[in-house]
């Protein structure tokens, strides 16, 4: 006698409203969901905080995302690959543990391991940095395959079965990377970051190793090293005073003045600020922009004018004090920076200082200028070893050259080394785009001195539709001992060569900047 189907003895269908079940599988499909989920999303997570980890010692510059994004893809590949292959010859439910923990642990002392080599053996930090990429990369990729071979019971469900993991997978690795961007970077410095996901990637490894009965004792021993991995952590060096959206932030005082204060940003200083003596420049490209603004306006007489990028708020600061009245608008990306303007560098109120500063992109700023409203307007938005390349072409020069008035003055402080490939083509762009272009250097920088090599550093380029009085610059750049030179007309054009003009359509910037590998102050 046959049974029927729809027999009790033969009907293993679930009741409405049961919960799902593990099919024999060890794993029901709500862990499964949860784990490719979360696995997906760590991957993502890792590598946006990479960058962040990477940017003090390797500048957030094109070359340094590209590596970081190859190396991330280069691990889901891999872990994609051979997780599949291990997985059809090893039972997938002993493999998920081990594949988190070992996560876990490398994603903690990422921190430590980076900052440590970085400060103790630089020449070895893209190796360590692939390495701690790849290896939590490749085994969180891994865990995919592994539930997905566990969920296929039945070859009638394939489909259904890989295309939900896929989906589910792909959608964990659009939150980490949203949660990363949006919420966890903005709120909590990466070291905490990773050495909290890697926490949590090992509590869910003991979790699977607990209820698969397997992985108990190597599960307390990587949440141990976890947690001292993390108290090492807080001793490494390149700790910051404050991590802002994009850089590890330090306010040095300067032992030889009371005011004096240097923000240092990734690893170099960015900005010198007396507190209490705003007329005190130290760095030199401040005291040679300082010379053009003195000599090219009347003194005393204040400004409209605006500044891209905000550090310190130096040059504001220095213009409010000699020029009062002068109203001046920044432009600074970083918020976490004003932030210590405010706290640590005593900004007031910009009814009182005159100073009104605005979180926003440089370029965006300076689309919302006035046409003609502004006497000066300031270049100096620079990061780690970058140029916001969208600040260097001809069409935002454009932008820079309708908000001047008709007299008005653009100066920027450009930084190259090498053979000044970048500081050749913004000259040659600023030339396409103003009547009167100079140059303010070292003489071997800018030519003037064919018997020495290049060096390169700073140097500060000044554009105007008016005339530029080289001799009284040149007078004011002696008189405040910066000890550079100014180059007009055919010399500058010599200088400047044949070099491309960058627009927003081929602005190749991180390519034709050449950083200085010593990594020192201005």
């Amino acid at each position: 006698m046959t049974t029927s189907p729809s027999s009790p003895a033969t009907d293993d269908s679930p009741a409405a409203g049961d919960p799902p079940r593990d099919d024999g599988t060890g794993l029901g499909p709500r862990a499964a969901a949860v784990l490719v989920f979360g696995s997906s999303a760590a991957v993502l997570v890792v590598e946006i905080v990479a960058l962040r980890l990477l940017a003090p010692y390797l500048g957030l510059t094109l070359e340094t995302s590209t590596m970081v994004i190859g190396v991330a893809l280069t691990a889901i590949a891999l872990g994609s690959w051979l997780g599949g292959r291990v997985a059809d010859q090893v039972d997938p439910l002993r493999l998920i543990a081990p594949a988190l923990g070992v996560s876990g642990v490398v994603v903690a002392l990422t921190p430590l391991l980076l900052r440590t080599t970085a400060e103790w053996s630089p020449a070895l930090l893209l190796l360590v940095a692939s390495a701690t990429l790849l290896v939590p990369g490749a085994l969180l990729s891994a865990v995919t395959p592994f539930v997905t071979k566990l969920r296929l019971t039945s070859l009638t469900e394939t489909g259904t079965v890989v295309g939900r993991l896929s989906g589910v997978g792909t959608f964990g690795a659009i939150v980490g990377t949203v949660l990363t961007g949006f919420v966890l970077v903005s709120r909590l410095p990466v070291s905490s970051i990773l050495i909290g996901l890697g926490t949590l990637l090992v509590l869910g490894a003991a979790l699977v190793g607990w209820r698969a009965r397997r992985w108990r004792r190597a599960a307390a021993v990587a949440l141990a090293t976890v947690v001292a991995g993390s108290l090492a952590t807080g001793f490494a060096p390149g700790g910051c005073d404050a991590e802002t959206r994009y850089h590890c932030a330090q306010v040095v005082t300067d032992p030889d003045r009371d005011g004096g204060r240097t923000l240092v940003l990734d690893g170099l200083s960015h900005s010198y600020v007396d507190v209490e003596d705003p007329t005190h420049l130290k760095f030199a490209y401040v005291r040679a922009i300082a010379s053009v603004v003195d000599t090219s306006f009347p003194g005393g007489e204040p400004l409209t004018a605006h500044h891209i990028g905000g550090g310190g708020l130096t040059l504001p600061r220095y213009l409010a004090a000699v020029r009062p009245g002068t109203r001046s608008t920044v432009s600074e990306i970083d918020g976490g920076v004003v932030r210590i303007d405010r706290d640590r560098f005593g900004l007031g109120p910009s009814a009182a200082t005159g100073i009104d500063v605005r979180v926003e992109d440089g370029r965006l700023g300076l689309r919302g200028l006035a046409e003609g409203g502004h006497d000066l307007v300031v270049g100096d938005a620079f990061g780690g070893v970058s140029v916001p390349w969208h600040l260097t072409t001809s069409q935002a020069l454009e932008d820079v050259r309708r908000a001047l008035d008709e007299d008005g003055l653009y100066v920027a402080n450009l930084i190259d080394h090498g053979a000044l490939a970048f500081a050749r083509a913004e000259v040659a762009t600023l030339a396409a785009t103003f009547e009167h272009v100079a140059l303010l250097g070292k003489p071997a920088d800018i030519g003037l001195d064919p018997t020495a090599s290049a060096v390169g550093g700073n140097l500060v380029v000044v554009a105007s539709g008016r005339p530029l009085d080289a001799p009284a610059i040149q007078k004011a750049l002696d008189a405040r001992d910066v000890g550079w030179r100014i180059t007009t007309g055919d010399d500058l054009a010599d200088w400047t060569g044949d070099a491309r003009i960058l627009t927003d359509d081929h602005a190749p910037v991180d390519q034709l900047l050449q950083p200085d590998r010593t990594r020192t102050a201005r």
